[in-house]
């Protein structure tokens, strides 16, 4: 099976678990509105294992939208708490996650930044031709981590006014507190990998139109996801960052 094909592969099943969790979460909307973007996006680059993720540390256990109540066989909750939990899902209230959970699932807040901000980067910087010091590979590393610290910001600040703060500097300032450092360590996870397939592992640099280079991306994420869980861990520590 070549590269190309597994390639493939890969894309179209975090395609099928970002889909699949969409829907879900169109059933079971999320209380923080962003989660309903960030869940399927990281779907996208865990594939199949990302729905597992989703179902165990952001499920909402409330009813879906339609009023059936699937998770619960029927039974009446209304004598049930119905407040919303800390991992930004909506529903019935929840034990608090472990640690390593909230902090996991600080950590998509950054991925679903990284991601969307890479998706735009990418085709601007192919079509463009944009290059840092005469490398294409640095000129996408230099227009991704631009777009990528834009909408990690973005997606720090919209919750933060959605949850009630009035104080539009203050929330971009918490913000950018909050986004920084965990966005500069998912994109040296992410740069370290690109650099390594591109320059080491394939036999020449994949064009963003390729499957390969996509696949290569969700590689990338993955490999970002784990350098940005320390410093994500440290901030929740340090009160920076609050946990999900």
């Amino acid at each position: 099976m070549t590269l190309t094909v597994i390639s493939w592969i890969v894309i179209l099943l975090g395609i099928v678990t970002a889909v699949a969790i969409a829907i879900d979460c169109y059933q079971r909307p999320q209380h923080m509105n962003v989660m309903n973007v960030t869940w399927p996006i990281t779907g996208l680059y865990f594939p199949v294992v990302g729905w597992w993720i989703y179902a165990v540390m952001g499920r909402p256990d409330g009813m879906p939208r339609d009023g059936s109540d699937h998770d619960h066989g029927g039974h009446d909750h209304s004598g049930h708490d119905h407040g919303h939990d800390d991992d930004g899902g909506c529903g019935h209230h929840h034990a608090p996650k472990p640690k390593w959970q909230s902090v996991f699932v600080g950590v998509t807040h950054c991925g679903g930044g990284c991601t969307l901000g890479d998706s735009v980067a990418i085709p601007i910087v192919a079509l463009t031709g944009f290059t840092v010091a005469g490398s294409i590979l640095l000129g996408h590393f230099a227009a991704e981590f631009v777009a990528a610290y834009l909408f990690g910001i973005l997606f720090q600040f919209l919750p933060a006014m959605s949850m009630g703060e009035t104080n539009p500097f203050k929330a971009l300032v918490n913000a950018i507190k909050a986004d920084t450092l965990s966005l500069i360590s998912f994109q040296i996870g992410m740069y370290g990998w690109m650099a390594l397939a591109s320059l080491v592992l394939l036999p020449e640099e994949p064009s963003a139109g390729t499957p390969v280079f996509w696949f290569m991306m969700q590689i990338a994420m993955v490999i970002g996801f784990a350098t940005a869980y320390p410093a994500n861990w440290w901030l929740i520590n340090r009160g920076i960052k609050h946990g999900m």
